[in-house]
């Protein structure tokens, strides 16, 4: 039977390899390696008592280690639940109670821990066993000892929480079958060559993306991959590309933010590196802002970059990873549409690019093979038509079973068979273009006002820090909405700060902004995966517990 497990066991026949980047020297092993080290730490967990069905949580850096025993997990038939890692220093303490809660919610019988965070999340009464990496790399266990058990199609493979940007993270059920479907959506979509392929990224495991995109889909397709860590790209973000050129990366991945970071790398780098093998820059995870994409272009076009490399798209984890693709090759495409009937009618006109109310919005590509999309009104159910903006639904081979344990969320997830992803998109000559998550949605006056208008406008002021920037709605006189900023700054001139705030906000979305806060660098809250918490900010900011400057 095929499952990802047997896809793992037959590239690990093959002669691709991991390389790590982690620490003062890269590590590279061949899958095959990795693969016979993986057998023995299975064998070590079924010591341990890990059985087939099992839930597993483990948690850890991007290390060879922690790689080695996801796949342990996988081998032992049991299914992982990769924990999230500390955001920031400061709220280590938050860290422990929210792992701590996902260890509950997940059921894992175990966790599988890094030494360095075992301090952090000793073991309480009444809390599954952990037991540390290294503990099981050095066990007395060897791969003979290894009882295969029988897997099916069918089996829970991965529980991936959500990042809980807009509410309580929730576990995603993704099967067997269900994440094999979507990684073949991936090879065909993205005209992915295993033999000649060298995927290179830096993103966290505990997110669908580095996950699933680029740790599973290479181990189990055996392809080349080159891994680093997060702390790694963020303390120097031209490591990334210097990775790509080192290494003839072909394939790579970042959300928004992470592509503004490697442009001012690039423009900064007086080295000339090679960026001609790379023909998939996957964008995704957050809006894609149109003119961040041209930026790196253009610093890429300087190192060999062909333009037709960057590569928006959508996913999810309720769909495993990968959502829309567009063709390869074909660089970016966008929608010029009449920003005021957008908001006012949710109808998206083309309009020129001089066009006075003229909104650039990037298209996301096509829905991968054995998936589906159509647009929905959210209130009534009915289909719409042609750029007629309403609630994007998916169904088809790769779309979750529902959330772990919460049926009542569940009731609401499905239209039938269609999942109901909350986002707010149109369809425009077959391509998918996203508008904004209805959860977030500023209604004033009878608008709809989308939050990522405003920030990606103050985020370009002088003394705010681009992607730290969140907008919500506060209730203003006689109940009526009204817009309010919060965004990080180091500037000490808040008066001045603040008046440009309001006329930024103003001239982006034609409302003002009835607050304006500014808060101190790296307090913003957000989820594991980066995103901004904009309704946990309203709270805080309703509750007056925001770090002002």
């Amino acid at each position: 039977m095929d499952t990802i497990v047997t896809r793992i066991e037959h590239a690990a026949k093959g002669h691709a390899t991991v390389t790590f980047m982690t620490g003062d020297e890269p590590l590279t092993k061949s899958w095959s390696d990795l693969h016979a080290e993986a057998r023995a730490m299975a064998a070590a967990l079924q010591t341990r008592g890990v059985n087939h069905g099992d839930h597993v949580a483990a948690l850890g850096p991007t290390t060879a280690n922690l790689i080695t025993a996801m796949q342990a997990v996988w081998l032992c038939g049991a299914t992982l639940v990769v924990l999230p890692l500390p955001m920031r220093l400061a709220s280590l303490e938050e860290f422990a109670m929210s792992t701590r809660n996902r260890i509950r919610l997940s059921d894992s019988v175990c966790v599988l821990v890094d030494p360095d965070l075992a301090p952090f999340i000793a073991a309480e009464e009444g809390d599954p066993p952990f037991f540390l990496l290294d503990d099981l790399v050095n066990s007395r266990e060897s791969t003979d000892d290894f009882v295969r058990p029988d897997y099916h199609r069918d089996d829970l493979f991965i529980l991936q929480f959500t990042s809980g940007s807009t509410s309580e993270p929730k576990g995603v059920q993704l099967p067997n079958h269900l994440v094999a479907a979507n990684l073949d959506a991936i090879l065909e979509a993205a005209e992915v060559e295993v033999d000649s392929e060298v995927l290179v990224s830096w993103l966290p495991l505990y997110h669908d993306m580095g996950l699933v995109g680029f740790c599973i889909l290479p181990m189990s397709a055996g392809i080349d991959l080159v891994l680093g860590a997060p702390q790694d790209f963020l303390g120097s973000p031209g490591r990334w590309m210097e990775w790509i050129s080192r290494y003839g990366g072909t394939a790579t991945a970042g959300p928004n933010f992470s592509y503004v970071l490697a442009t001012r790398a690039l423009n900064r780098s007086e080295e000339t590196l090679d960026l001609s093998t790379l023909r998939v820059a996957l964008n995704g995870a957050e809006p894609v802002d149109p003119a961040s994409v041209r930026e790196f272009v253009r610093a890429g076009e300087r190192h060999g970059m062909r333009p037709g490399a960057v590569f928006p798209a959508f996913g999810m984890a309720e769909v495993a990873i990968a959502g829309s693709f567009p063709k390869p090759m074909t660089g970016m495409e966008t929608d010029i549409v009449d920003a005021e009937l957008l908001e006012l009618e949710h109808r998206a006109v083309n309009v020129p690019a001089d066009h006075k109310n003229a909104r650039e919005i990037v298209r996301l590509g096509r829905a991968v093979p054995g998936l589906e999309m159509r647009i929905c009104d959210h209130d009534t159910g009915a289909v719409l038509g042609e750029r007629e903006v309403g609630e994007l639904e998916i169904r088809g081979t790769s779309v979750t079973t529902g959330y772990y344990h919460r049926p009542e969320v569940n009731d609401e997830l499905f239209d039938g068979e269609w999942l109901r992803t909350g986002d707010l998109a149109y369809m425009a000559e077959g391509q998918m273009v996203m508008c904004g998550r209805i959860k977030d949605l500023i209604i004033v006056g009878g608008r709809n006002v989308y939050p990522q208008d405003i920030e990606r406008a103050v985020g370009q002021l002088d003394g705010i820090r681009a992607g730290n920037v969140i907008a919500f709605s506060v209730e203003g006189r006689a109940g009526k909405e009204s817009v309010a900023v919060v965004a990080e700054t180091r500037f000490e001139d808040q008066s001045v700060l603040s008046h440009a705030v309001h006329d930024a906000v103003y001239h982006a979305v034609g409302v003002p902004a009835k607050e304006v806060v500014l808060v101190k660098p790296g307090t913003l809250p957000k989820t594991s995966s980066g995103k901004l918490q904009r309704a946990l900010c309203k709270e805080q900011f309703l509750g007056q517990t925001l770090e002002l400057v």
